[in-house]
């Protein structure tokens, strides 16, 4: 057959009955770009695994790697040992080459019963029940849950490949150990949410109690650009993990940040006092004024700040950059 994102590009995927491949692994495509792999004996597992990608349309990179991990659990040459469910999020964003067709998609989760009845809207609410599925029906005893989302940013970053951490439910924290595993994968910095935002990763992490990153892998270009966007080092450590792999975390690998503020769009006067084009982690001056919306400013007063996802061009209401700064030890 061809590829799984061929297939899923050309509109040839959906609903389709379980099978059992000869090495005695379960597979059954769930809905439109959404596949599980279960082992043989999955009572043995150590791990229930999501990896997503295409949550944005024009976020290729991520979406290829997927392609090759599910190429080769269905030619058997991974046996997986985990529960696997892949997610390819925004397929006609992907088709089009956009990063997203009505509304952003990842600013669409964990909005019920408010969801809306947009393209980005009804696929955020089916993935939600898939995921909420997939790790309903572990059985058994419970074992460790994650879920990765992979991105890349719309822009350049003096830090490659970097997570964001959702921010812990009420009385909990921040899982330590996932983010220094997260170092064998080739990450370099996570990101410390302080405010809930409506992500992928949050909607598995409250809802789900997995171990949920969302991850920034290099800069967004077209289908069978990314050359530039090294994934080896990330492909062989999901690869482990399928094939029942408990890697050690790398202690003090991942250099960690807090969000100190977000930078809001309020008004159609919104403006950046810096390119919309400028490279995530770049540093910023105590004293400088870095956004303005009408009489409000945005003055940089903290001590070794950085940029982090700067866009002007955002709706009003979201997001158009963080401030984010060093954590300091727990």
């Amino acid at each position: 057959m061809n590829s799984f994102l061929a297939e899923t590009l050309a509109g040839r995927t959906a609903i389709a009955l379980p099978y059992c491949q000869a090495n005695g692994t379960h597979v059954q495509v769930l809905d439109e770009g959404v596949i599980r792999f279960e082992p043989r004996d999955p009572d043995g597992r150590e791990l229930d695994l999501v990896v997503s990608c295409g949550v944005h349309g024009n976020e290729t990179a991520p979406v290829e790697l997927v392609d090759r991990l599910i190429a080769k659990l269905l030619c058997g040459e991974l046996r997986p040992k985990a529960r696997v469910l892949f997610v390819i999020g925004n397929i006609e964003a992907l088709r089009r080459g956009i990063r997203y067709v009505d509304e952003d998609m990842n600013r669409q989760f964990c909005r019920v019963p408010d969801v809306g009845d947009g393209p980005e809207a009804r696929r955020a609410a089916m993935l939600e029940m898939q995921l909420a599925r997939f790790f309903a029906q572990a059985g058994g005893e419970p074992v460790q849950r994650v879920h990765y989302d992979l991105h890349t940013a719309i822009h350049g970053s003096l830090i490659e490949k970097f997570a964001i951490h959702p921010q812990p439910a009420p009385g909990k924290d921040f899982d330590r150990t996932e983010i220094a595993r997260l170092g064998l994968a080739g990450v370099s910095a996570v990101l410390l949410q302080s405010a809930a935002a409506p992500t992928f990763s949050l909607f598995s992490s409250r809802y789900c109690q997995a171990s949920a990153f969302t991850i920034e892998l290099g800069r967004a270009m077209p289908f069978g650009q990314n050359q530039q966007v090294d994934l080896s080092q990330l492909e062989a450590y999901l690869c482990g993990l399928i094939e029942g792999e408990q890697p050690a975390p790398m202690e003090e690998s991942v250099v960690a940040y807090r969000v100190a503020r977000e930078i809001v769009k309020q008004t159609e006067a919104f403006r950046l006092t810096i390119d919309g084009e400028t490279d995530n982690f770049t540093p910023l001056a105590q004293g400088m004024t870095i956004a303005e919306d009408g009489e409000t400013r945005w003055v940089i007063d903290e001590q070794d700040a950085r940029i982090v996802f700067p866009n002007p061009n955002v709706a009003v209401g979201q997001r158009a950059g963080l401030i984010v700064v060093p954590a300091t030890p727990d």
